[in-house]
C-alpha cells in the first residue's frame, strides 16, 4: 500500500518525520496453503515528482497511517485553485485513488510531526505476488 502526500514545515522537523517513518515497522502477512505467517517490515518513503513524497507499508497499517497523516483534515488550503485544479491533477498525473473512509479514532504511530503539516494526496495499492528469495519462497504476500 502507497500513501502519497506533500509535508511542508521547518526542514528539520521534516525530515525528522520522514525518519521517524522509514524507522516504523508493519506487520506483513504471508500465506502458503494452510500456514500464516507473518514478516515485519519497514516503511520506506519514495520521492515522487513535484515535491510529492510516498510512503509504502503493509496494507493492514492503512487505518492507522491515515489517523497518523490526520488525512480526513483537509490542510494546504492556498485559494481555490488548489483545492479543485493542482490536487486533482497532481492525482491524476500520479494515478492515485481517492483517500478510502477510514476508522478515525483509535492508535497513531509516533511520528515527530511538530511544526510539520502534510497534505494527503491519495493512495495507490498493491497485488499479491509469490515470493522468490530464500526467505518468502513459495508465501504469497503483498508485492511492495
Amino acid at each position: 500500500m502507497h500513501v502519497s502526500f506533500i509535508p511542508y514545515g521547518e526542514r528539520s522537523c521534516v525530515e525528522r518525520m520522514l525518519r521517524d517513518m522509514e524507522a516504523q515497522k508493519h506487520l506483513m502477512p504471508m500465506i502458503k496453503g494452510k500456514k500464516h505467517r507473518g514478516a515485519w517490515i519497514p516503511g520506506q518513503i519514495r520521492d515522487l515528482p513535484f515535491g510529492v513524497k510516498e510512503y509504502v507499508f503493509a496494507k493492514e497499517s492503512l487505518d492507522m497511517v491515515l489517523r497518523t497523516f490526520n488525512a480526513s483534515i483537509s490542510k494546504g488550503e492556498y485559494g481555490v485553485g488548489f483545492k479543485r485544479l493542482v490536487y486533482p491533477s497532481l492525482r491524476k498525473l500520479l494515478k492515485l485513488k481517492p483517500i478510502p473512509k477510514y476508522e478515525e479514532k483509535g492508535d497513531v504511530y509516533l511520528w515527530g510531526k511538530v511544526f510539520v503539516s502534510i497534505i494527503v494526496l491519495g493512495i495507490r495499492e498493491d497485488g499479491e505476488i509469490m515470493g522468490e528469495y530464500i526467505d518468502d519462497k513459495g508465501w504469497t504476500h503483498e508485492g511492495l
